[in-house]
């Protein structure tokens, strides 16, 4: 496989924190390697080391623990493939100083090659493909042949594929995806997420028959020796109280509605 070398990023925009930089907080790399032990131990009975990054809502962190997530991963010695493949508000360009002009979207499309969008070695043994530009169908590329055979393909050259997504109970994107993958990991916001939406998006990747590693409490308070921290934990679905803004295309309240018709359908076959 050919690769591109890194180039910087015409963003103007703030660069996020990542493992990378050298006044990360050894409590939050210390975090993230234990997030890393947890999520092997759930892909140890998984036949694909394919995950998904997603969560209930926007704005909840899932880009940035994606990235660390990544990196941690690439710092096992492994190689690492991670995949912007939130079509609709991609960061991980300005995540990795990276420019966007071509990426995921397309090499889909069959506009540019593997080569060309790939940035290589951006850490060591850390690949990156961004986002590409916006395309008009970000749903449909993701759940399509082509996506499918991508992945089924750089298995072939990873230990590791990273995909960062959208949240799913705003579009139908991550649950696309859901037959390519190994499973998804849900990021949450400690006293913002609503407990309800988590559950939405629990209840909408099970229905869709698809495998939960589980859920990342991010931006969680702890009492340390000098005050609360910031950090992140793992669980399997743990009870949290959760609110929330901003919106895709897609209304949240029609992803909802289209939810608990699903719910009702279901409800309706165990019965028959």
């Amino acid at each position: 496989m050919s690769i591109n070398k890194k180039q910087k990023s015409d963003s103007t925009k703030k660069k996020r924190m990542t493992l990378l930089d050298k006044d990360m907080p050894f409590a939050v790399t210390e975090a993230f390697k234990a997030l890393r032990t947890n999520i092997m131990f759930a892909l140890s009975t998984r036949n694909s080391k394919i995950i998904a990054i997603s969560s209930a809502l926007p704005s909840e962190g899932k880009s940035t623990i994606a990235a660390n997530l990544a990196i941690t991963f690439a710092q096992t010695d492994s190689k690492v493939l991670f995949i912007d493949a939130d079509l609709r508000k991609p960061v991980a360009h300005r995540t990795f100083n990276l420019q966007n002009k071509v990426g995921l979207s397309t090499l889909l499309g069959g506009i540019d090659s593997f080569r060309e969008v790939l940035n290589s070695q951006v850490t060591t043994g850390l690949d990156v493909i961004t986002s590409g530009p916006i395309p008009p169908n970000p749903s449909e590329m993701l759940g399509s042949d082509n996506m499918k055979v991508l992945l089924d393909k750089l298995t072939e050259f990873y230990d590791y594929i990273i995909i960062d997504t959208p949240p799913i109970n705003i579009v139908s994107d991550t649950l696309n995806m859901l037959p390519f993958i190994a499973g998804v990991a849900l990021v949450a916001k400690q006293g913002e997420t609503p407990k309800d939406a988590l559950q939405d998006a629990i209840d909408a990747i099970k229905f869709a028959e698809g495998h939960i590693l589980g859920v990342v409490l991010g931006q969680m308070q702890t009492l340390g020796k000098t005050g609360y921290k910031r950090g992140y934990r793992y669980s399997k679905y743990s009870k949290y109280s959760y609110g929330y803004g901003y919106s895709y295309a897609e209304s949240a309240e029609k992803v909802k509605k289209k939810q608990a018709k699903q719910r009702a359908a279901k409800s309706k076959q165990e019965e028959e």
